[in-house]
């Protein structure tokens, strides 16, 4: 039987979860190294670095956290040791959503019942899906509200997801996307939007059904770019590219944070958005990056049709005081800066034009990541 019970959580309390890249220190193409990593982590970490579906990126996962603040020492200590460990086996940890010149069809997969099930299924969809991500969790009080802030949150992941975007080049070619990691995500099944879920009795019904017809398992198989998750108490925004700086990451989860707030405190009443509109969205997010355009069909921020850099900047403004009440005025700044240099798409796309030169580009981005 499907346990759908939400367990009551602290409000806007914080989970992150990174997934990254592990690479050959020579060639800085991916290698098949995690099992050995995992191998080799310390009994105090092995509930925060894991595994995942190939053997070339893990897992680095936080506590329940507090603050932003909170996220950036728990995730910053988890990062450095799995950097540590992966020197030890001779290879690197690279944050971003697409190794630029990797082939899919190299990748091994981990030996895991559930991995080698879906990819089963999958075939070259799943084989093709080397993607990394950024999931980002937030405390919620009562089942109610978890809905109430999923439907909330939909028209604005597009945004998020233009923040984030670091997945322009795939298998050595400049794919025009700044997030083709979106593409191959949409791949998937049950994957991209939920639609308007409404009440938690219909969301409940939904995944009943698809547990009976054995569309899933469990809730772990439904890969919305939002979704609840029961068992641990919090919405989960999992739309985002993995940001090719620590910073980044960090506020990019203090934007989720403060917009959950937000949609919890009653500011904003869910409205259902036609889909053709949120597809619109999330693809001038994707292929874009903030040169798209973005269409706020709620209100919470315009109600009109807008650049993308212009709608996150009124989205800032909006959530400013949401930011600063959990101590994170700080952050701003640092949405500020990728609006104004760029995402890591946009950085990835300057150094390889200067060079012509993926290991440089990749040598680049590995010194400016640090936690």
């Amino acid at each position: 039987m499907l346990d759908l019970h939400f367990k009551t959580s602290r409000p806007f309390t914080l989970g992150v979860e990174v997934e990254m890249q592990i690479l050959a220190h020579d060639s800085l193409n991916l290698a098949p190294a995690a099992p050995k990593i995992l191998e080799s982590v310390p009994d105090t970490f092995r509930h925060r670095i894991k595994r995942e579906l190939l053997q070339s990126m893990i897992e680095i996962l936080t506590g329940v956290c507090s603050s932003v603040s909170q996220v950036e020492d728990d995730l910053g200590e988890g990062i450095d040791m799995a950097r540590e460990l992966a020197r030890r086996h001779d290879c690197l940890l690279h944050g971003a959503s697409l190794h630029p010149f990797a082939m899919a069809g190299e990748q091994q997969i981990m030996d895991d019942e559930r991995y080698l099930r879906i990819m089963e299924e999958l075939q070259l969809v799943g084989r093709r899906f080397i993607t990394q991500g950024l999931h980002i969790h937030v405390g919620i009080p009562d089942r109610d509200t978890a809905i109430h802030v999923c439907d909330g949150v939909r028209p604005y992941l597009a945004l998020l997801l233009a923040l984030s975007c670091s997945s322009p080049y795939y298998q050595g070619e400049d794919t025009g996307f700044a997030s083709y990691r979106t593409k191959l995500f949409e791949a998937l099944p049950l994957a991209g939007s939920s639609g308007f879920l409404g009440s938690w009795q219909n969301y409940e019904n939904t995944v009943r059904q698809l547990r009976k017809y054995g569309i899933i398992r469990t809730i772990r198989d439904i890969w919305w770019d939002v979704r609840p998750h029961p068992d641990f108490g919090t919405i989960e925004i999992r739309v985002c590219d993995l940001p090719c700086r620590f910073d980044e990451i960090l506020a990019l989860t203090a934007v989720a944070q403060a917009l959950t707030a937000l949609l919890a405190d009653g500011v904003l009443r869910p409205v259902p958005v036609n889909s053709q509109i949120l597809r619109f969205n999330t693809w001038q997010a994707c292929r874009h990056g903030l040169e798209g355009t973005f269409v706020d069909i709620p209100g919470l921020i315009s109600d009109q049709v807008l650049p993308i850099r212009r709608a996150i900047g009124l989205l800032l403004d909006r959530l400013e005081p949401q930011l600063r009440r959990f101590g994170n005025g700080s952050r701003i700044s640092t949405v500020e800066d990728i609006l104004s240099i760029g995402t890591g798409s946009d950085r990835q796309r300057r150094i390889y034009q200067q060079t012509g030169n993926f290991k440089t580009m990749i040598k680049q981005l590995y010194r400016d990541f640090p936690a």
